[in-house]
């Protein structure tokens, strides 16, 4: 597994990093870190190295705005995990298609 794909897994492994990465999907424009902290239970310090891991992993790009910084949300490194994914899903399906097999000929 690339690095890349590491980093990726590792920024949706959080659930409140998946909660940001959510409300950053949803909001569909660059949202102020202020706007997105004051959403959570947890210090803006807190929230920023959130998406500071976000950022790491492509799934966020962040832009400076006079004293502002505005995070937009990036849903295209997920298309490696996708990928990824896809492996796991289609031998799964050709698991499920010997057991069928398997148990057509017991029966």
């Amino acid at each position: 597994m690339s690095e890349r794909t590491n980093r990726i897994f590792k920024a949706i492994a959080d659930p409140t990093r998946r909660e940001i990465f959510h409300a950053l999907i949803l909001a569909s424009v660059a949202l102020p870190i202020t706007q997105i902290a004051s959403n959570f239970e947890i210090s803006r310090q807190g929230v920023t190295k959130h998406i500071k891991t976000l950022e790491e992993a492509g799934l966020v790009e962040i832009h400076t705005q006079g004293r502002e910084r505005f995070c937009k949300a990036n849903a295209e490194p997920l298309t490696q995990i996708n990928h990824w994914l896809q492996f796991y899903a289609q031998f799964w399906d050709q698991s499920l298609v010997k057991l069928g097999k398997h148990l057509d000929k017991k029966a």
